[in-house]
């Protein structure tokens, strides 16, 4: 087998959220996998800074994902004037920390609207150019809060566990014109917004650590390195996968 079929060499990928954390590691592997990368966020400075650490295979688009009417406009305008978007990664998301008893409709509306329902409009419009050239790979981000029961995190979970029925519906809608659809599920990965966290929370941190086979958090490349095989030729035969990149945090007891 030659690593040339994890290659991305001219392929152009477009990562939402990809201006920090996971979304950033993201970008960064599939660029060094020879792709180029748009990403997107809300933030301008933020974008600008990651494009200069990422370099020229990189660009942005200022965008909010939430707002859905946009959303078709920016896909269109990519494919014009940067090129077909052979992979989406869809890593923009949102988290709100609450019992479930505390937790508003509007809090709950909030959540699933950025990581469900834009994600699907999203896919949508990039599977429009995908379907009619009969390739392309969709990434969906999903959680472990989306495989196992967490606390106070109620909307969270909802939002990713649905991203599962979502993969399994498009997977059976698209693999017949070879667009595939898989999620990654990452485990407890650093980065400068779960370490102030769990720092806080110093039980809270030890009970993730004891949860984890591995002894240790990941690191944004582990979610990268995984989006580069899913969306190359070594997995052309891969789809409506959920894959946990964890540690071993779903199966340890």
């Amino acid at each position: 087998m030659s690593l040339n079929v994890f290659s991305l060499k001219g392929q152009r990928a477009l990562v939402t959220g990809g201006g920090t954390g996971i979304g950033l590691g993201i970008s960064k592997a599939i660029i060094e996998a020879g792709a180029k990368v748009v990403i997107t966020g809300r933030r301008e400075e933020v974008l600008k800074e990651a494009v200069a650490q990422l370099g020229e295979n990189a660009t942005y688009r200022v965008n909010d994902i939430t707002i859905r009417t946009e959303i078709p406009a920016l896909v269109e305008s990519i494919e014009t004037k940067e090129g077909p978007i052979d992979i989406l990664v869809n890593n923009a998301g949102i988290h709100h920390k609450a019992w479930a008893q505390d937790t508003t409709d509007d809090d709950f509306e909030r959540i699933v609207q950025t990581n469900l329902i834009s994600v699907f409009s999203l896919t949508r419009e990039c599977a429009k150019y995908m379907l009619k050239r009969k390739k392309g790979s969709v990434i969906m981000i999903g959680s472990m809060a989306g495989l196992f029961g967490i606390d106070r995190v109620i909307a969270y979970s909802a939002s990713k566990t649905a991203l599962t029925g979502l993969v399994n519906g498009l997977t059976a809608e698209y693999a017949k014109d070879n667009v595939r659809v898989n999620a990654i599920a990452p485990g407890w990965i650093t980065s400068n917004m779960f370490l102030n966290a769990v720092n806080k929370d110093q039980a809270r941190k030890q009970q993730i650590t004891n949860r984890i086979a591995m002894d240790h958090f990941g690191t944004t490349e582990d979610i990268g390195n995984a989006a580069v095989f899913l969306s190359s030729e070594g997995a052309k035969y891969i789809t409506g996968v959920i894959l946990p990149v964890d540690g071993g945090a779903t199966v340890n007891f």
